[in-house]
């Protein structure tokens, strides 16, 4: 028997889950249709990392009745960031991106030494880092 390994599921809500999709394809991310549905759609990043794209009708079922969504185009409640293999892995999965409808460097991140990193708005508002961390991001696990 394997020892348990963790998996996390961030759930966003999406104006239109044929959009994100395109999207999340575009940063690299596969479609799990067994955790999908007609509106719902699981994007698998890895084995342990998912996220949840939500119609805003079935992310609210996940709130307290005394709360609402907050969406990318009002206002930001977390940045998100993914790593790739190679520095130019990180100009190429944006520029797919920005073929799906992101929108690129939204902002300017703060200078990472002996890596690089750049972000994009999906068609939603969600603030999205890719970067690339030179060996560093190894530190973290």
């Amino acid at each position: 028997m394997s020892a348990f390994q963790p998996t996390i599921f961030v759930n966003l809500p999406v104006a239109s889950l044929d959009k994100a999709l395109r999207f999340y394809e575009a940063l690299g991310m596969v479609q799990n249709q067994i955790f999908s549905s007609a509106d719902t759609a699981c994007m698998a990043l890895s084995p342990a990392i998912s996220l949840m794209l939500m119609e805003p009708s079935r992310f609210q079922t996940f709130l307290p009745a005394s709360k609402t969504p907050v969406t990318g185009k009002e206002s930001q409640e977390g940045v998100f960031c993914i790593t790739v293999e190679k520095r130019e892995d990180v100009d190429r999965v944006l520029k797919k991106c920005e073929e799906a409808g992101g929108k690129l460097d939204p902002t300017t991140l703060p200078e990472m030494p002996g890596g690089y990193g750049r972000s994009v708005e999906d068609v939603d508002g969600h603030l999205w880092e890719v970067a690339w961390m030179g060996g560093m991001g190894e530190q973290c696990s």
